[in-house]
């Protein structure tokens, strides 16, 4: 009988007793807490039921293969400030409902494109204050259910639009702390900007390092005119373009959004565990790829204006050619209506004078005829 209980007492218990000894864990919440505790490593004997885990504020260094096998069920998953460096393609391989993930305040300077391949439900995604030179452009795909990205201080000179399109669900980015190089390559990110605040997205600030006489400039705010050597000096320029004519088509009729600045986006951490994620890290600066300078413009032109004025100016030269060309017809026709008239009116002249010569020599006739009588 004392054997019975005793299982019974600790089949009862199974999560705390899968609470690793350097956590706090909680069976209700099925929230593990290890938090600050100068771990080097993910923790072992982790339950399988365990779906928030958060490991903020430790020394963590890098993510092997299938670092998560034991929690396959986790849909929080907080890993920001530590030092992670390196991070293994199939770190996250089989956490199929992951649902939030922090990676910031790290040193991580590039990521797999392999590496959030299985996981389909992300929907929150923070990379802020780590290394980051860009985002791998097959990596688009994975990224498609994203409502909120993180990019904000890191090393981005530059981002890839195919990984920005991808992501149709996008309702807030940040960019900011970044060191843009405003040059031809960066239309393609400027045109999608406006096309994604008009879908009513949110995204804080795009400030240009270089060139220098664009440093210190929002990139959402530089007229079009400034890029204008772009249409003849870059492909960039002529794709980007195309592709953001093509989207403006798609969006008529939706109403133009709310272009405010995005508050904070940490993550949510229960209120037994605490509030908000830790720590600081660096993100450094860098520069980008030697390209086509831009060529500054002392006239602000809007890209979209310019084309509605070619389209106007097109109507009416159309309109003074129609009218030019009715003008001539009737010219003609009038023309050659009055050459008709002045043809018959000299005929019907010849002909009163052939007449009158007629009469007029016999009149002549009749007195000579009389006096030889």
């Amino acid at each position: 009988m004392r054997v019975v209980l005793v299982f019974a007492l600790l089949s009862s218990l199974p999560l705390s007793h899968a609470c690793p000894k350097e956590c706090s864990c909680n069976s209700n919440t099925k929230v593990v807490d290890c938090r600050g505790r100068g771990l080097y490593d993910i923790p072992r004997r982790l339950h399988s039921d365990t779906q928030e885990l958060y490991l903020q504020d430790n020394r963590i260094r890098g993510l092997g293969s299938v670092a998560f096998k034991e929690i396959p069920l986790v849909r929080i998953l907080d890993l920001s400030n530590n030092s992670i460096t390196a991070i293994s393609p199939t770190a996250l391989l089989g956490l199929r409902t992951l649902q939030r993930l922090s990676l910031a305040y790290n040193s991580i300077r590039e990521l797999d494109k392999r590496l959030l391949g299985p996981i389909r439900s992300l929907s929150h995604l923070d990379l802020s204050h780590n290394s980051l030179w860009g985002l791998p452009g097959a990596m688009g795909d994975s990224l498609k259910n994203l409502s909120y990205l993180g990019l904000a201080n890191n090393r981005l000179a530059r981002l890839d639009r195919s990984v920005l399109d991808a992501m149709t669900h996008l309702d807030s980015l940040t960019l900011r702390g970044n060191p843009w190089r405003c040059d031809c390559q960066l239309i393609g990110l400027k045109l999608w900007l406006e096309t994604y605040l008009f879908k009513g997205g949110v995204v804080d600030e795009v400030l240009c390092i270089q060139p220098e006489e664009m440093k210190d400039k929002d990139l959402q705010k530089i007229p079009y005119q400034l890029f204008h050597a772009c249409m003849t000096t870059s492909y960039h320029y002529l794709f980007a373009n195309i592709h953001h004519l093509e989207s403006e088509k798609l969006l008529r009729g939706h109403t133009h959004g709310n272009h405010a600045h995005p508050s904070s986006h940490s993550l949510h951490v229960p209120m037994v565990i605490g509030e908000g994620f830790g720590g600081g890290g660096g993100g450094g600066g860098g520069g980008g790829i030697a390209e086509c300078e831009t060529k500054q413009k002392h006239r602000p032109v809007n890209l979209r204006h310019a084309i509605a004025t070619v389209i106007i100016t097109g109507v009416v030269c159309g309109i003074v050619c129609l009218m030019m060309l009715a003008a001539a017809v009737y010219g003609c026709a009038y023309a050659a209506i009055m050459a008709k008239y002045q043809r018959e009116l000299k005929k019907n002249e010849e002909l009163a004078t052939a007449q009158g010569a007629d009469h007029a020599t016999a009149d002549e006739k009749e007195p000579l005829e009389n006096a030889i009588a």
